[in-house]
């Protein structure tokens, strides 16, 4: 059967321009494999040319959807102008309901997407990447733990990777703010009983990372996250840990959030070009995974989070040198996510 008939069996195409869309992008409707419901999603796939191209998967933020154009355009614009192919799945949209915040049906619902893709565009395997910021980093992460066999690589920025714990990071003298309120209308109740308390580790990427040791995986976060941004870094310095064999030490990364200078023995980093306006304070790397902590918020850099998605290969260890970056659409703006 011929893709663009499959496509059509699949997916529902629909000709809608969204505000902030660069207008190549189409509106579909993927049937979900899990509950067989019509799951809304952006697409876009280049003229076909004969050869394989890659696919970029970009993810929305906590409390956004399929619409969400301030991160997604920045990612479709790129893909366009890279002759990549780009989907956008919605998820089960903002992360307050139980469908949503890292689900089965969620998990199921970004592999579905993926699949569409495949089927509706000539899609190289061994280029399938993932990018998303705040909500949509806790997803690239839970993703890169549950379907590693999927991914080329995976950047994942300022991500929750621990429901629990961010379900106390946003209670403040007994006061829930929205963050802790959504957890608790995603899981019927706080995670303080063994039932939520399940539920909050079976959505949470920490539970699932070790399992991600073989895919290309860069964490980044902005040193004042957590104070001037919603998710504290020490999320992503977690991360980290749960996937490298050379671990940070758990009191330094908490010392290191508390006094946001640097632990004694570890090392500031090398210049990264790419960064520009938000220098690196810290990295580490252990085998195919690296974390990051830039001088910034809650924000994601697009550039050094793109150009290194196009260096990864499925299967090859991940390559950290950028020798020839490639500008993006509009120049390098970062965006602010606590949404």
């Amino acid at each position: 059967m011929k893709p663009l008939l499959l496509s059509l069996l699949l997916s529902i195409q629909i000709s809608a321009a969204l505000p902030g869309w660069p207008k190549q992008m189409q509106k579909i409707e993927v049937t979900s494999s899990a509950d067989h419901t019509p799951q809304p999603a952006l697409f876009y796939a280049p003229a076909d040319n004969g050869q394989p191209r890659p696919l970029l998967v970009g993810l929305h933020t906590w409390s956004g959807d399929y619409t969400q154009a301030v991160n997604g355009s920045t990612y479709a614009a790129w893909a366009i102008q890279n002759g990549w192919a780009f989907v956008y799945p919605n998820f089960r949209g903002p992360n307050h309901t139980p469908a949503a915040l890292g689900s089965d049906l969620a998990v199921q619902d970004v592999v579905d997407a993926v699949n569409h893709a495949k089927t509706s565009a000539r899609i190289d395997p061994q280029r399938i990447y993932l990018v998303g910021v705040s909500g949509g980093g806790h997803m690239a992460l839970l993703m890169a733990g549950r379907h590693p066999e999927i991914w080329a690589g995976v950047s994942a920025w300022c991500g929750i990777t621990d429901i629990a714990q961010w379900h106390r990071d946003h209670v403040k003298v007994g006061k829930l703010d929205k963050y802790a309120q959504n957890i608790e209308a995603a899981l019927d109740g706080p995670p303080d009983s063994p039932k939520r308390s399940a539920d909050a580790r079976q959505r949470s990427p920490l539970t699932w990372l070790a399992k991600a040791s073989a895919v290309p995986l860069d964490i980044a976060a902005g040193l004042h996250d957590g104070r001037t941004g919603s998710v504290p870094y020490t999320h992503s310095l977690l991360a980290f840990n749960a996937v490298a064999t050379d671990k940070l030490a758990p009191q330094a990364i908490t010392d290191y959030y508390t006094s946001q200078t640097l632990p004694k023995g570890w090392p500031a980093p090398e210049p990264d070009a790419l960064y520009t306006h938000w220098p690196p304070v810290f990295r580490a790397t252990s085998g195919n995974t690296r974390v990051t902590i830039f001088q910034g918020t809650h924000e994601i850099v697009y550039a050094p989070a793109l150009n290194w998605l196009a260096q990864q290969r499925k299967g090859q260890p991940a390559v950290w040198k950028i020798d020839n970056p490639q500008p993006l659409p509009g120049g390098d703006q970062p965006t602010k996510s606590g949404l």
